[in-house]
């Protein structure tokens, strides 16, 4: 199967991310990690033990542990932090500058090349996602610098995760079930010192949470592996900016969000963006390599 229609999949999964968090209610967010990164990392066990054995993961390096810790905790870490230090809107827009940053980190990795399609259509989908949130009060305040540079980090630390797995490429997939496991121990560290232990009261709250771990905060992981070391980086960077958009529908299918306007512009940027990208990854903006 394609690997970057594999990536892509990651993609899908991380639009039901708002949805289902909104199920799992008032479950505080290191404890909300913990707990689906448990269940992500018990999905990588289980398909290791029916696959390919414990052997392949076997010898991993120092590099790719610090590699794959410092992504997946560091970056849920600092998004949290930057949500607790700053408007929502305004951090997780400066989070969302990942997808981008992979398209232009993309281009340092040995036998990539960046055309300006790559950035043109990177650009166009980001604002994009900008649009979803025109509606929002972004006033970006020097009191909230802290939350600012946790989001930064944020998406510098995605970025260069998904970007230098390319260079770790001979690490199994099935070894992102390791970082996850250990993602969850660190998020349960951080749990107990920062937050109270709060469970879901309805059904419809575990249903929320157990979704989360099998899919935006499980599977997704190993798909987006796959994507981003053997499939088209640079595309699945464009692509990525459709999660917010489709995250936004959903909530608007299901009655948590309001339809508005700017959602048709923002389909269309997006949609547009990542054609732009694929046409680059095709050749056909190859007078702006670069």
């Amino acid at each position: 199967m394609n690997p970057t229609l594999i990536g892509a999949g990651a993609v899908g999964l991380w639009a039901t991310l708002a949805l289902l968090t909104v199920l799992a209610g008032d479950v505080p967010p290191f404890q909300l990690t913990a707990f689906c990164f448990a269940i992500g990392g018990t999905i990588g066990v289980i398909w290791t033990a029916l696959g390919r054995g414990f052997g392949a993961i076997g010898g991993l390096g120092w590099r790719v542990w610090m590699l794959g810790i410092g992504g997946l905790f560091g970056y849920h870490f600092f998004y949290f932090t930057a949500l607790q230090n700053a408007p929502p809107a305004e951090a997780g827009l400066i989070a969302y500058l990942w997808p981008l940053l992979i398209v232009l980190f993309s281009g340092l990795l040995p036998g990539e090349t960046l055309r300006r399609g790559h950035i043109i259509g990177a650009l166009v989908a980001f604002v994009g996602a900008m649009l979803i949130l025109a509606d929002a009060d972004l006033s970006f305040s020097g009191e909230y610098a802290l939350g600012y540079a946790a989001a930064i980090l944020c998406a510098v630390l995605w970025s260069g995760y998904s970007v230098l797995s390319r260079r770790f490429g001979s690490a199994p997939t099935q070894s992102v079930a390791l970082f996850c496991l250990v993602t969850a121990a660190l998020s349960t560290g951080a749990h107990l010192l920062l937050e109270e232990t709060v469970w879901p009261s309805q059904p419809s709250g575990w249903l929320g949470l157990v979704m989360l771990g099998l899919g935006p905060v499980g599977a997704a992981f190993y798909l987006w592996d796959i994507g981003v070391k053997h499939g088209d980086i640079q595309l699945l960077g464009t692509v990525s900016y459709a999660a917010p958009l489709l995250s936004t529908l959903l909530l608007i299918a299901t009655g948590f969000a309001p339809l508005t306007w700017t959602l048709a512009a923002s389909a269309i940027l997006i949609t547009g963006g990542a054609v732009i990208a694929a046409r680059a990854g095709s050749g056909k903006f190859r007078s702006g390599a670069g």
